[in-house]
């Protein structure tokens, strides 16, 4: 099962081995229905007709005859027939006379679990969370699990529990359902995943645990692609995650869609696609990218699948397109075969294999040319792309063996920026919930990219720096416990870590003005975090290893001109903290350097960024024989 399918089999009690005849439909048709109305078809007949009936895509014969079945028949098995009437009612999107259906089931035998679990997923289907939760709580609260073929249905409730609460957000539960899931069927390659990413989000550590049902082998094999970037800097380690995900996530052997040999355009159709064109930091990022495309060479379309969020970045990223088409309904061959008809020559992916991918559009290669950006700070493994935007830094040419797409070296940095992003006016420390005196650390990264290890490195360093505090997103409040437990654990005051809410983005910029020094995470560096970061002055300390994950800082930071402040080891990360701390007139100079770069380097030049992109684009499009460019 696909963690977020769906079940909707129908539950089958018999079958019949007859043969294929040359009878027609309609002469079927009317005979079963013709032998429910007298009362002489048996359950067994029944499924068999109905069966047939879905596999030729004639479903509404199958519910005429359950119907008709359930009024002139008696049988121990009504209960049943009530529920694949249900089943097929909701493939035919009749939702209303589906619940009926089910809730009929479950009068009838109360103990029937199978109608309660497609209750959840209807419910969820028709945003109703709270009914669905209520309805797979019943199964795991009720369905015993000593008995052998209650087990899946139990497994199946608590792997939706785990799901929906983690959309919700409450991420400790949702651990606990998929934790009690895993002890009945450890074998759950997926629920697995969620398991261990609900863990880095709470700041469960270790991650992997010492459980006898579960080993850690299992556990770091499920990992995800973008939970794996937290745990290991190993590049190949990442690319075997994402190649296994792509084994046993993605079509294989599809044909291609696009012509290889382009489609002569006089400009050059570039599309991006994702599911972030939202208030999100793939569009924070990228927003200005699209809106300075040189309109007299490429043609820009946004293939989209993203939450109607209503916000401002949202109209900007629209408005920046020339053609902005959402693909949220279609399937994903359906969606290739758009992207086909529009002869895109160059496809973008945004979204690598995070949260929303769709990587098997991306297989039916729609674009002759197919780039990863941004999304996955990593390799996705996926055959299909052909290239992975990056730069010399973040991508070392004795590590590009462990990526499969091939890297398109930007001459400077490989991350863009948005200089239309607007700041707050600067906040108090008093308003931020700092103390009035003492060195204010900050690490405004997602919680899951926290570790024991450099967490305990900063407790070291709070330790040498009297008075100073950390300041941290406060993403939810079970990380934020665990973190004050482990301070605690560290001999600290848990005082010293100052925890903050999500804001809007002007009021979140303004935030860097009041702390004195940004602490990077490791191995999983900030991105946008970063960028916003030095944006506003705040000098930036990183430790770079050897994966994409681990030097988009570095990355940064050296185009900045500010390699002091990339590090290579946790002992050197902790004594040029401390000294920073110490030595503040320094961080001072250091911020007055951020804002020369801001004004006049080349890491915020978002026009020089684009021109050098669209020149590697041209390229690519011309050996391709996309197009034909004047010289």
């Amino acid at each position: 099962m696909e963690w977020s399918e769906q079940v909707t089999a129908c539950v089958v009690y018999g079958s019949l081995n007859n043969e294929v005849t040359s009878v027609s439909t309609e002469e079927i048709f009317t005979h079963a229905i013709l032998l429910a109305w007298q009362g002489k078809l048996e359950i067994s007949q029944l499924l068999h007709y109905a069966s047939q009936f879905e596999e030729n895509n004639l479903g509404i014969l199958s519910i005429v005859l359950y119907r008709t079945w359930l009024e002139r028949n008696m049988s121990p098995y009504v209960h049943a027939v009530h529920f694949n009437l249900g089943v097929t009612l909701t493939n035919h999107g009749d939702f209303v006379g589906a619940e009926r259906a089910y809730r009929r089931a479950i009068e009838i035998a109360p103990d029937f679990a199978q109608p309660r679990l497609n209750l959840g997923s209807l419910y969820e289907r028709l945003g109703e969370i709270d009914k669905a939760l209520a309805e797979w709580r019943w199964v795991k609260d009720n369905i015993s699990c000593e008995r052998p073929e209650n087990q899946s249905l139990v497994v199946f409730a608590l792997n939706h529990l785990g799901r929906v609460l983690e959309t919700k957000k409450k991420y400790q539960e949702a651990e606990e359902m998929l934790a009690k899931s895993l002890e009945i069927d450890p074998n759950q390659p997926d629920a697995i995943q969620h398991w261990v990413h609900l863990r880095q989000k709470q700041c469960v550590w270790p991650v992997y645990p010492e459980l006898g049902h579960l080993s850690q082998e299992r556990m770091k094999d499920a990992t995800s692609a973008l939970a794996i970037l937290s745990v290991s800097d190993d590049p190949q380690v990442q690319l075997g995650v994402s190649r296994r995900f792509v084994e046993n996530k993605v079509l294989s052997n599809v044909a291609p869609l696009a012509n290889p040999k382009g489609y002569q355009h006089k400009k050059i159709r570039i599309a991006y696609c994702s599911s972030d064109f939202s208030l999100h930091p793939v569009s924070m990022l990228t927003v200005e990218l699209f809106e300075l495309h040189d309109r007299e060479c490429f043609e820009v379309y946004g293939f989209c699948w993203s939450p109607e969020d209503g916000s401002n970045l949202r109209k900007r990223v629209v408005s920046a397109m020339d053609h902005f088409i959402r693909i949220n309904e279609l399937s994903d061959e359906q969606a290739a075969q758009l992207i086909r008809e529009q002869e895109i020559d160059i496809l973008v992916d945004l979204q690598g294999l995070t949260s929303g991918t769709r990587p098997n559009l991306l297989a039916y290669k729609p674009a002759p040319i197919q780039i990863t950006y941004l999304g996955l700070p990593a390799t996705t493994g996926l055959p299909c792309i052909d290239y992975i935007i990056a730069d010399r830094f973040l991508i070392p040419q004795n590590e590009e063996r462990y990526y499969s797409e091939k890297p398109l070296h930007m001459p400077h940095v490989f991350q863009v920026s948005d200089r239309r992003r607007i700041a707050a006016e600067k906040p108090s420390r008093q308003n931020c919930g700092l103390p009035a005196e003492g060195f204010v650390f900050c690490s405004f990264n997602n919680n899951f990219k926290f570790t024991q290890e450099m967490f305990r490195v900063w407790m070291n360093i709070l330790r040498r720096v009297p008075e100073s505090v950390l300041w941290l997103l406060a993403d939810n409040p079970w990380a934020e416990a665990n973190l004050r437990r482990e301070a605690k654990e560290q001999g600290l005051s848990a005082e010293r870590l100052i925890f903050t809410t999500r804001v809007s983005p002007e009021n979140y910029l303004a935030r860097y003005q009041c702390a004195d020094l940004f602490l990077d995470t490791f191995p999983f560096n900030a991105g946008t975090t970063a960028n916003d970061a030095l944006w506003m002055g705040l000098p930036v300390l990183t430790y770079s290893g050897r994966s994409f994950a681990s030097r988009m800082a570095g990355s940064l930071l050296t185009v900045a001109g500010l390699n002091e402040l990339s590090t290579n080891s946790f002992s050197e990360y902790e004594e040029k903290a401390v000294w920073l701390a110490n030595n503040k007139n320094h961080c001072h100079r250091l911020r007055e350097r951020l804002q020369e770069v801001r004004k006049k380097g080349v890491l915020f030049d978002t026009a020089l960024f684009v021109r050098n992109l669209e020149h590697r684009l041209k390229q690519l499009a011309v050996l391709n024989g996309s197009v034909e460019l004047a010289p």
